[in-house]
């Protein structure tokens, strides 16, 4: 039996590893491992597998188990190299105690070994080690000698390693052009594929991460979409979930905030039981969104969570209540955030803006000019376009507060032009609204005006309801009067509300396998959303494999259903096969949040679509109650719904 077991799933797996088929190899390592225990070099194949799976805990088992094979073979250095992995995976957990003790057995192991790649490994670890703690003398030192081991042992994974940690030790020590270029000549080696899959993820999050705390936008969304397209050709999310929220800071930031919250619900999914230190920057990223839609309870949750996570909550909640008119609140927490050791130089010009305006808001104007002076010395020190805007919306908003209303005008027009070349619009509609109020102060109100409008404009469209607010006001608008100080309602608004979800995904992604499964979703994702645009439908949010569609027309919203169960019908006629997907549709009053709809009729909505079986296109008799459909449907039957008192009554629409 030995024999077979060699001679098929275990070489089958190997190559599998070597082909990043993460699943595939996975699950023949287990296939093998259940007939004889595998060998501890099996066994770290095991444990990346599952890593790159998500799988945390079967990551650990495998490593584990393979740390013990290689002690008791003597095999120190590849012992240590496990070691090392382990301490990452429990740090991950935020397990930090039992991280540190896998930690510091690596090192005792490697103490009397000759030189090897463990030990290139180990100074990669005490440089990222030293950059946490801000000691940046320490952390080049380590990361020379990374560069070094790997250039004399020939190891290309630890020359990058290299490259990246001194091009990132250099841009916090204020040399950016030459940090740059070392950073893109490591993510270079990264986009060949020259290095391996875990170095390439590790590269990705670290030049990402970089630029982005530049404010260097322009190249973190290049680098974004080079991951994006690496992710896409090994057939996983990156390292699981970590990539995503990047993308989502990004997509953010470029103003597609539907699309953003998606991306960071999707990493939160697969960060939960995974690296709970990136969910809690997902859990931030979430919050930023909710609330620049004006969705305060949502963001205040998200920041409180990512708080619990271990990730200070600012200056997102600080703003956040600021907008509540909790001023004082918000100046108390700034100045702990500011008093706060860990944030370098470029974390600080993330909370700078934040103290400027809520200083402002609580009469501080001295400590809001030494914020301006702050953020204008690291704009100038790391010549970041992002950063000099930043400064200048900064010295605007002083400059207005000490009566100086030309000097603001100033300031704010080019703040808001720097902040449209870098095409990051909420900041470039921000800049335009407080250059009207600007113009206002001057005394040139046609001017303020058509700025005003213009912010207004881009706030619609962004769908960023407070500022669209305030702007209002500013323009004396109907809806004026709430101000920045209190939260926004929102709008009820009647609407048809569908839920689609694929059946049985979990299981078809085992049967088809990783490339075969994204194909098949690209092809319903695709189809799907002709479809709701053809019938007017409104693409509110991607929930798990399925969508959340709003509609007007609640005849529109019965049509599209029935085109859906349609076109995969034919499609398994044509191709043999198309996945499953139920539907549940509710007509109700909801309400709108900024992009996003919320109240009881969304709750019974998703619940409705829960209920389905495949194929099935599940309606309450609210849907059918406000318009005739041409298709037969079953008798009435009520339904328990999950958090609603009274059952639904729903009938099967038969297409």
């Amino acid at each position: 039996m030995t024999s077979v077991i060699e001679e098929q799933p275990l070489p089958a797996a190997r190559a599998a590893v070597a082909k990043h088929a993460w699943r595939q190899a996975f699950n023949l390592l287990n296939e093998a491992d259940r007939v004889e225990p595998l060998q501890p070099d099996d066994l770290m194949r095991l444990g990346e597998s599952a890593w790159w799976l998500g799988r945390l805990e079967d990551a650990i088992a495998a490593r584990e188990r393979a740390y013990a094979g290689y002690s008791e073979a003597g095999d120190t250095q590849d012992a240590a190299i496990c070691a090392l992995a382990l301490a990452q995976d429990y740090f991950g957990k935020l397990a930090h105690s039992i991280g540190a003790g896998w930690f510091n057995r690596a090192e005792r192991l490697l103490e009397t070994e000759p030189e090897s790649p463990g030990h290139g490994h180990l100074a990669f670890a005490h440089a990222m080690g030293s950059m946490a703690a801000g000691d940046l003398d320490a952390a080049l030192g380590c990361a020379d000698r990374t560069l070094e081991i790997g250039t004399r042992l020939g190891d290309r994974d630890l020359q990058a390693y290299g490259l990246l940690l001194r091009g990132r030790v250099l841009i916090l020590k204020g040399d950016v052009k030459q940090g740059l270029a070392l950073l893109d000549e490591a993510t270079v080696a990264a986009v060949s594929g020259d290095i391996g899959p875990y170095a390439t993820g590790i590269i990705y999050c670290l030049a990402i991460t970089t630029t982005a705390s530049l404010a260097d936008y322009s190249r973190a969304g290049e680098w974004t979409e080079a991951s994006k397209r690496w992710c896409d050709r090994q057939s996983i999310s990156g390292f699981p979930g970590v990539c995503r929220v990047h993308r989502a800071e990004i997509m953010r930031l470029r103003g597609s905030w539907r699309e953003a919250e998606q991306e960071a619900r999707r990493a939160l999914t697969e960060l939960e039981k995974f690296n709970l230190e990136y969910a809690a920057e997902g859990f931030y990223e979430l919050g930023e969104v909710r609330l620049r839609i004006g969705d305060l309870e949502e963001a205040e949750d998200a920041f409180r969570q990512a708080h619990e996570l271990g990730r200070p909550p600012y200056p997102g909640l600080a703003v956040l209540w600021l907008v509540q008119g909790k001023a004082e609140a918000a100046a108390r927490t700034m100045k702990r955030a500011l008093d706060d050791p860990h944030f370098d130089r470029l974390g600080r010009s993330r909370l700078l803006p934040a103290e400027v305006e809520i200083a402002l808001a609580v009469g501080d104007r001295e400590r809001a000019r030494v914020a301006v002076e702050e953020l204008e010395t690291t704009a100038a020190d790391y010549d970041s376009a992002p950063l000099r805007a930043s400064a200048l919306c900064a010295r605007g908003a002083l400059q207005l507060a000490d009566g100086d209303a030309a000097g603001a005008v100033t300031s704010l027009h080019e703040s808001w032009r720097t902040w449209k070349a870098a095409d990051l619009p909420y900041e470039a509609a921000r800049a335009r609204m407080a250059l009207g109020v600007a113009l206002r102060a001057d005394g040139d109100e046609h001017s303020a005006v058509m700025e005003l409008q213009a912010a207004r404009s881009s706030f619609a469209h962004l769908g960023a309801m407070i500022d669209l607010d305030r702007v209002a006001g500013l323009l004396g608008q109907d809806n004026a009067g709430r101000g920045m100080n209190s939260p926004v309602p929102g709008t009820r608004v009647a609407k048809t509300l569908m839920f689609t979800d694929i059946v049985g995904s979990t299981n078809l992604v085992e049967a088809l396998g990783d490339e075969a499964w994204e194909n098949l979703l690209g092809w319903h994702d695709e189809t799907l959303r002709r479809l709701f645009a053809k019938h007017c439908g409104e693409e509110v949010k991607q929930v798990g494999d399925g969508f959340f569609v709003a509609f007007d027309d609640p005849s529109e919203a019965i049509e599209c259903a029935a085109e859906i169960q349609h076109r995969l019908g034919d499609h398994r006629k044509q191709h043999g096969f198309a996945p499953q997907v139920r539907i549940g549709v509710h007509h109700s009053e909801v309400t709108r949040k900024g992009q996003d709809y919320g109240g009881r009729g969304v709750h019974v909505a998703a619940r409705v679509g829960a209920l389905a079986v495949s194929g099935e296109i599940l309606a309450t008799t609210d849907v059918i109650a406000a318009t005739p459909t041409r298709f037969p449907v079953s008798e009435p039957r009520s339904v328990a719904v999950q958090g609603v008192s009274e059952p639904v009554d729903v009938m099967s629409v038969l297409v």
